[in-house]
């Protein structure tokens, strides 16, 4: 039986395009269904009244060409479709049916974003776009151009007759979650016309569909709810490992997705997992990392994490509208001194980069929530989102992505924040206040997968690791672990350290020693140039500029004497002793957990700040990213300049308080040499 053609639609379609070789495939494409029309460009409204739908193919995205089409479709409430063809690929679509519908823009913005050097792709955009869309390519042919124009065809029939666009599972989970499921497109490869479809997250920051809300005070106030938890030791609400290929769908795509790819690292002693997230940033510092037992849920947490760096990194949920002084905003803002700013003589080095705090100095703020006042409060942005900040915002301060954390809710979030601080703080109460915190047996926690890990990292990589209880005065449990070389080999580090923390115990001890897999998977064997590195830097510390550096100091051994506070002999405490210290109570609401949390600050006379970051596409996956402040908690830094240490009396008075110092520290007794953290 003969197939049968679908009849065409009455009215025409319009193939708007730039007279190149994918506008004449189109063209073909489209004269062997439907009628054709031309429009010219300065008669386009008038000529869409009359038609069914418009393509419009191009050589090279046409922003120009594509605002007009869509002004035009939206005015004749018809489909439209772009098409155009990239340096590897032609893509096609997505299918716009109506406003609000799916963004071209988006998707360009998501592909371009998904690039591997994305900054250096954007970068030879700007100078030299043009001149590479002249190029010809010998990718790009007739063949490339038919099957593009043909898939475009496909997709306008779907579109007319009503049909639905194929869904799958995925696409139906996405509906659940709150995406749009035609935020799709079609990929068709230059050099194998292999064809990929692709679903994206619409960008918050487009300039055709987005537009963030303005901030302000209502907006961040933070009332908690109450979140009943599957049980008393379980604090995350959500099974994410149950939702695995929903959040793969949501998030993860090697054209447009937020998270480009998850890759296994496979060869180190845990399982561990790494998720680069779409940044114009482009370093590792924007990749999420997941260590767990298992490789599936190391993944998961990989993506999830990225996905944490998404929101820390620029407002993207809410537009910043306060600019000014804190002279000018009064008792609105927090005092940026009061999260530890730099000695006035250190903005006296040659080349230092930060400006002199003032009160008179214009920034850009942002509203957060401050629950020892229970009323929101301003904060500067540059504490609230690390890279967000323009050539024209006065750089005053470093800060990095400390107290950044996403959960299933936002109680799970600002939960997850305020461990994140403590842990840190914990770390660097101990080093500046050369603490000798107590030493703990890791062979007597009922944990029996402990003792098994450290037993394990020993035999793979030659390090024992000690354990340490860095406990604070607000009883949140966390520990430092320190991996000591056990080889006596001078071309590796002596001494690697790392910080864990949990509201139980033991998890925070199964979380720094994922942490010091991670390091030790890494630890290098070190030539004689990164040697001589390292001794440069024992002897001047204004040399330890970036993260790393802080470990390549400490592989020197003439710097191993600087642990002597925390490495001297005594007997290791069983997990029993520490018992009442780390009492948690078994709470059945996760509110009641954070209430907990915020209470042990609050009663000690410190503020828990919090700046939701959640941006639409978190909520895309049910999720809520915060930046938690603590201020007077010491702030994790990385180069020995941009540590800050000064105007924070609670570093000078919590050793003492805890018994591990016979008096209350002067500044001159702060440990002045570098961190050892990560």
């Amino acid at each position: 039986m003969p197939e049968t053609t679908p009849a065409a639609p009455a009215r025409p379609i319009a193939v708007l395009g730039d007279g190149g070789l994918l506008d004449r495939a189109t063209e073909a494409a489209v004269a062997r269904s439907f009628r054709l029309v031309r429009p010219e460009p300065d008669a386009l409204a008038d000529t869409l009244g009359t038609c069914a739908a418009i393509l419009v193919p191009s050589e090279t995205p046409d922003t120009a060409r594509h605002a007009g089409a869509r002004k035009a479709a939206e005015v004749a409430g018809i489909p439209w479709i772009p098409l155009h063809t990239d340096a590897d690929a032609i893509y096609v679509g997505p299918v716009v049916t109506s406003p609000g519908d799916a963004c071209p823009t988006c998707a360009d913005w998501r592909r371009r974003l998904a690039r591997d050097q994305a900054q250096h792709h954007e970068t030879l955009r700007a100078r030299h776009g043009a001149a590479m869309a002249a190029q010809p390519s010998p990718l790009r042919t007739r063949a490339a151009a038919a099957v593009a124009a043909g898939l475009a065809v496909a997709l306008l029939e779907a579109t007319l007759s009503g049909r639905a666009l194929p869904q799958d599972a995925a696409d139906r989970a996405g509906t659940a979650t709150g995406r749009r499921p035609g935020d799709r497109f079609l990929r068709v490869d230059l050099a194998s016309l292999a064809v990929g479809a692709h679903r994206y997250l619409p960008c918050s920051l487009c300039e055709d569909c987005g537009g963030l809300p303005p901030d302000g005070p209502e907006a961040a106030r933070i009332t908690p709810l109450s979140r009943p938890k599957p049980a008393p030791d379980v604090f995350r609400v959500q099974n994410v490992v149950a939702r695995e290929q929903e959040l793969y769908d949501i998030y993860v795509d090697g054209v447009a997705g937020v998270v480009p790819s998850v890759d296994d690292e496979r060869g180190g002693p845990l399982p561990r997992a790494v998720a680069p997230l779409s940044s114009l940033r482009g370093n590792s510092s924007q990749h999420g990392w997941g260590r767990t037992t298992d490789y599936r849920t190391s993944r998961l947490t990989a993506v999830l994490e990225a996905l944490e760096r998404f929101g820390g990194e620029q407002p993207r949920g809410r537009r910043t509208t306060v600019t000014a002084s804190r002279r000018e905003l009064g008792e609105r803002a927090v005092d940026p001194r009061a999260f530890g700013l730099y000695p006035d003589d250190r903005h006296d080095l040659p080349g230092f980069p930060y400006l002199r705090y003032h009160e008179d100095l214009v920034m850009p703020w942002v509203w957060g929530y401050s629950f020892a006042r229970a009323e929101p409060v301003l904060v500067p942005e540059r504490y609230a989102y690390y890279a967000a900040h323009s050539h024209d915002d006065p750089r005053f301060v470093y800060e990095i992505s400390n107290g950044c954390a996403m959960g299933g809710c936002l109680e799970e979030a600002i939960l997850c924040g305020l461990l994140e601080v403590a842990e840190r703080d914990a770390f660097l109460m101990t080093w500046y206040g050369r603490m000798p915190i107590p030493r703990v047996d890791p062979g007597s926690a009922r944990d029996r997968s402990i003792p098994m890990m450290i037993e394990h990292l020993r035999h793979r990589t030659g390090y024992e690791i000690q354990l340490y209880s860095a406990t604070l005065e607000q009883g949140v449990p966390c520990f430092w672990a320190v991996g000591l070389d056990a080889l006596g080999d001078p071309d590796r580090p002596r001494v690697l350290c790392a910080g864990g923390s949990a509201l139980l115990a033991e998890r925070a001890v199964v979380n720094v020693l994922h942490e010091m897999a991670h390091l030790l998977e890494h630890a290098k064997i070190y030539d004689a140039a990164e040697r001589e590195r390292a001794a440069r830097m024992v002897r001047d510390p204004s040399l330890v500029k970036v993260m790393g550096d802080h470990s390549v100091l400490y592989s020197h051994p003439d710097a191993f004497d600087r642990f002597d506070f925390l490495l001297s002999e005594r007997e290791a405490r069983p997990f029993a002793s520490f018992e009442e210290q780390w009492r948690w109570p078994a709470y059945t609401d996760l509110r009641a957990d954070l209430q907990e949390m915020l209470r042990r600050y609050l009663d000690r006379g410190m503020d828990v700040v919090v700046v939701d970051q959640t941006t639409p596409e978190h909520r895309a996956g049910g999720f809520a990213c915060v930046k938690v402040m603590v201020p007077g908690t010491l702030p994790m830094t990385f180069g020995h300049q941009n540590r800050r240490v000064d105007g924070l009396p609670r570093l000078l008075r919590v050793p003492y308080e805890l018994g591990y110092r016979d008096r209350e520290l002067t500044p001159e007794d702060v440990n002045p040499h570098p961190h050892p953290f990560p």
